[in-house]
């Protein structure tokens, strides 16, 4: 298991699709923060306001990239990167967990 030391966590959660997506943010003392979530089984679209890395943790998702119509599986321990202000959806068959860091 990683631990990420030296942070704030919000005691409030970011709570998405009728619970089916949720997360916590966490602070850096640089200012900087990052966001740990688990996404239960369905089809989810989203936005960026800015350019994020989702680092999936475990389970895997199935990515359709900005301007794509193919799906891309992205198993644990793999990323994806997006660029800010870009819509993309992930379908997920199995609950699984990311790492979302802001840019």
């Amino acid at each position: 298991m990683t631990v990420i030391n030296q942070v704030n966590v919000a005691k409030q959660a970011n709570v998405y699709f009728d619970g089916k997506v949720i997360s916590r943010t966490i602070h850096f003392a640089d200012g900087s923060h990052q966001t740990l979530g688990v996404v239960l089984p369905g089809e989810y679209t989203f936005d960026t306001a800015v350019a994020e890395v989702m680092n999936v943790t475990s389970g895997s998702f199935e990515v359709q990239l900005p301007n794509t119509t193919e799906w891309k599986t992205v198993p644990a321990g793999q990323l994806f990167t997006l660029d800010a202000k870009v819509t993309f959806k992930i379908r997920i068959s199995e609950i699984s967990e990311y790492c979302c860091e802001y840019n």
